[in-house]
């Protein structure tokens, strides 16, 4: 019962956390989560929100205009909160996760002063 118990536990905890990788191919572009920097041309982005929530993804560079992303926490199943959630309910908010990769194109529209 113990073992069950270990085992399930690990599910639970395992199954509340996401984690994406952000690449951008300008390696000198800024990468924003939710208004928050995350990273240079490269990034991780890692959270515990539950399914289906969207982050919104803002690329900017110093002179071109901000390009703005969004990605939902509904990209593919996570078995370890379904499993979870069919024994202990409660990890059912958290049955997917995000897509391991995000890779977005960065074309630098020059912004115009006035």
């Amino acid at each position: 019962m113990k073992r069950f118990l270990a085992v399930a536990n690990m599910f639970i905890v395992s199954a509340c956390a996401s984690t994406t990788n952000i690449s951008v191919s300008d390696p000198d572009a800024r990468i924003y989560v939710n208004d928050e920097y995350v990273g240079m041309g490269h990034a991780y982005y890692s959270d515990r929100k539950p399914a289906f929530t969207k982050q919104r993804v803002t690329i900017r560079k110093d002179g071109c205009l901000d390009q703005g992303y969004s990605f939902r926490r509904n990209e593919k199943p996570d078995p370890g909160a379904i499993l979870g959630g069919l024994l202990f309910t409660v990890p059912i908010l958290w049955v997917t996760e995000y897509k391991n990769t995000h890779a977005y194109e960065f074309d630098c529209t020059q912004q115009v002063e006035d």
